[in-house]
């Protein structure tokens, strides 16, 4: 949390609350009394102890003010600055040094992704960014981050019963950190990706304004509503107008008909194969798709095991109607390109398939630059819990089957393979829709962050006026500018043959 005590300050939830909290973090109402727990006022109001993890009373406008006064400190104009921090590593060593720990011979696979574009190179360089953004003020408030929150992470998923959500849906280097970082990162992706669509710069500018205007509104919505109702704030059929991004009503319509299709069992029908004994086993489509080694795949479905004792128990007497019967190594994602990433092939009594992702779960690229920043680096414990509890406390609805398991001692998490999920390319966007998606995707994530920081907080920073929004627009576009140095310089290292890189794959 920030260091700042006393302010208001980092007072959202805990990375240790919450759901799977450890026991002794809970206190009992015998234990409150036995500890002599703080009392407050007279008559009736003496008989209840101001309870840890419960908001004290009478305290209604305070987390507002403490906002208001952060600007004192932190004035909302200075996040239009960039520093870069000394000893910025260049962008090839940085690719290089990320590449480590992964399976070596995806590295190639990783390059030639990240060197499609600039808005590519900032989708593989998150830890790169959150080096730099070290170099920029921070008020201290945090939130639970996703960590890569850039505008190709947003999109759609089917929830417990086959209906599409539109939400946040990557969170690999999901972290309790300082809010701006999420934010800085959208902005900076929107200009990307408008400059990818051929938009002048002026509107990729406005992409990034309207972004971050976006989340400063819902910020302020949110902190005015009842705080049930501002949890679930902002249903998927309200975003459109909410967020008045007319123009994307057509494309959201056909990513939904694509994600509605995307499936399971489409998965498993395009493939896999039939097998004498009456079962189905996956079938090569190298170099995203192969089979394992029998002792490989035998680590991967026993680690299951210790996954059942993590997921949702009530979803236990569901997966104990699916028998196991293959797995096999997937290629996914481009900043994940190179982690150990499983697909496992479920079959329940009428041969119908359900697909698991087992997906290795490292650090989070932000963790190492906290401290640089006053935040502490939180333990979760293990990697694929950390990713897991980060998802469920940033989403309103998430995949029922969540949960996190080891294999041969590396962490991973546990999720649905293509579980109706759709996305927004951001790079394919026209002109005209680049601002339209930069208000919806900023209001998604300040809905996300207000489940971990008090709203009341974060607007009472942020404001009324459009300060803070033409302030982060600054820096969106200078950062856009550092991301195309740092991709060209990607560039000419695979063509010189620093690195080697294998493109359209």
């Amino acid at each position: 949390m920030g260091v700042n005590e006393g302010t208001g300050v980092g007072q959202g939830v805990s990375p240790g609350g919450g759901e799977g909290a450890a026991p002794e973090q809970r206190a009992s109402g015998a234990e409150l009394r036995a500890s002599g727990a703080e009392l407050r006022g007279s008559g009736a109001d003496a008989r209840i102890p101001v309870v840890p993890g419960f908001a004290r009373r009478g305290e209604a406008g305070s987390a507002k003010d403490a906002g208001k006064a952060l600007r004192d400190r932190v004035p909302r104009s200075a996040h239009g600055s960039l520093v870069l921090p000394s000893g910025r590593p260049d962008a090839v060593r940085a690719v290089e040094e990320s590449n480590r720990g992964r399976v070596p011979g995806l590295a190639p696979i990783r390059v030639g992704r990240m060197a499609a574009s600039p808005f590519a190179f900032l989708r593989g360089s998150a830890g790169l960014m959150a080096h730099d953004l070290t170099g920029t003020p921070v008020t201290g408030v945090g939130a639970q981050l996703c960590g890569d929150a850039h505008a190709a992470n947003f999109g759609l998923y089917g929830d417990a019963r086959g209906n599409l959500v539109i939400d946040l849906n990557d969170f690999d280097e999901t972290v309790f950190g300082p809010w701006e970082w999420d934010l800085k990162r959208l902005a900076t992706s929107l200009v990307l990706a408008g400059r990818a669509a051929g938009a002048d710069e002026d509107t990729c500018r406005k992409g990034a304004f309207d972004t971050v205007g976006a989340y400063r509104r819902t910020m302020r919505l949110l902190a005015r509503l009842p705080a049930l109702d501002a949890w679930n704030a902002i249903a998927d059929e309200e975003l459109v107008s909410h967020t008045d991004a007319r123009d994307l009503v057509g494309t959201l319509e056909r990513v939904s008909e694509k994600a509605r299709r995307n499936t399971s069992a489409r998965f498993a029908a395009r493939s896999t194969e039939d097998c004498l004994d009456g079962g189905r086993r996956f079938v090569d489509a190298l170099p995203v798709l192969r089979r394992v080694p029998d002792a490989e795949a035998a680590a991967v479905a026993a680690g299951l095991a210790g996954y059942l004792s993590t997921v949702s128990e009530d979803r236990v007497p569901l997966l104990a109607r699916y028998a196991i019967h293959d797995v096999a190594f997937r290629v996914v994602g481009t900043g994940s390109v190179g982690t150990r990433s499983y697909v496992v092939l479920l079959l329940d009594h009428r041969g119908e398939p359900l697909v698991l992702q087992v997906k290795e779960a490292r650090p989070s690229v932000l963790a190492p630059h906290l401290p640089d920043v006053g935040f502490e680096v939180p333990h979760e414990g293990h990697e694929g819990r950390r990713v897991v509890l980060g998802q469920k406390r940033m989403q309103v609805v998430s995949d029922i089957l969540l949960g996190w398991t080891d294999v041969d001692g590396r962490p991973y998490q546990v999720r649905q393979f293509r579980n109706r999920k759709g996305s927004v390319d951001p790079a394919a966007l026209t002109v005209e829709q680049v601002d339209d998606y930069g208000r919806m995707t900023g209001a998604l994530l300040a809905r996300a962050h207000s489940h971990s920081a008090d709203p009341r907080l974060v607007a009472g920073y942020c404001g009324k006026n459009d300060e803070l929004d033409a302030a982060v627009a600054d820096f969106a576009v200078t950062y856009a500018d550092r991301t195309e140095a740092d991709h060209a310089e990607l560039e000419r290292a695979i063509k010189t043959g620093r690195v080697a890189a294998e493109r359209g794959i």
